[in-house]
């Protein structure tokens, strides 16, 4: 099944990408460079761990591979500012050793980097929402038995359902909107784990 790239993703296939981006500090400047808009190395270098000469750094390595670029100039127009090249990303394991190997690095970053977040909202984010966002808040952890191409259609409804929110023009965005973080894991069970009915 084609699942398309309806969210406008950056489709990542070169191992070598994959490879640069599995690093925690380029992960955190995408990251924020996507969630809040164009920043100069000093401003990101607060929030991603680093100095700003090593953010900057790492903002030209993330060029090298098209997944930043130069913004509009700010107001001290000698600052560079850097823009994520597109909201988000997306990759796909490859068939050769390489890739899969590339692809199992960034993974394993990408779970590492969000590990921390749900602990983060229960002690900052969450006391501090109002009743109504509070009742919406919540997680899920749902298993169920499916075919390859089955979990690629779950995948791809999930994506039909959220991409008119992503791809919703800001000046759109009803009055009291607020960002959401939808965390996504798709996991195989080993084939191992019994698959008949759900447990």
């Amino acid at each position: 099944m084609d699942r398309g790239n309806r969210l406008g993703d950056i489709e990542i296939t070169d191992p070598k990408v994959m490879r640069a981006l599995a690093h925690p500090v380029r992960l955190a400047i995408l990251e924020r460079l996507q969630r809040h808009g164009p920043a100069t190395a000093t401003q990101l270098a607060p929030h991603v761990g680093a100095t700003p000469s090593v953010t900057s750094w790492h903002l030209r390595h993330l060029a090298g591979f098209e997944l930043v670029r130069d913004a509009e100039p700010g107001t001290d127009r000698r600052e560079r500012r850097w823009e994520a090249a597109a909201r988000g990303f997306r990759f796909e394991v490859p068939e050769d050793e390489d890739g899969r190997s590339a692809a199992r690095v960034l993974s394993r970053e990408m779970f590492a980097h969000s590990a921390e977040l749900p602990h983060r909202w229960v002690a900052e984010t969450e006391p501090e929402l109002s009743p109504e966002w509070r009742r919406l808040a919540g997680l899920a952890n749902t298993r169920v038995v499916v075919s390859a191409e089955e979990l690629a259609a779950i995948e791809d409804a999930i994506e039909g359902v959220l991409a008119p929110y992503v791809t919703r023009d800001p000046a759109k965005r009803p009055s009291g909107a607020r960002g959401v973080r939808l965390l996504r894991y798709h996991l195989p069970e080993s084939t191992e784990v019994q698959t008949g009915e759900a447990e």
